[in-house]
């Protein structure tokens, strides 16, 4: 898996990983939980990850869609 962006804004969040999905990708939304444990002090970024072989074609997509 790697990493292809991180945030703090859920609704951000949701729209890429929403964008991402339409394309035809796997992307999974890590550290979903970490903000209950920092007390949502916005410290921990959740990150978008997909599998190794798809990270060009999310980060295109995310590019091309101004986001990167």
């Amino acid at each position: 898996m790697e990493m292809v962006i991180a945030s703090n804004e859920p609704v951000r969040l949701s729209f890429l990983m929403a964008l991402l999905r339409d394309a035809g990708l796997q992307p999974e939304l890590y550290d979903m939980n970490m903000s209950i444990l920092e007390g949502s002090a916005g410290a921990i970024q959740r990150r978008i990850m997909v599998p190794s072989p798809q990270a060009h074609a999310a980060r295109r997509v995310l590019r091309e869609a101004g986001e990167l």
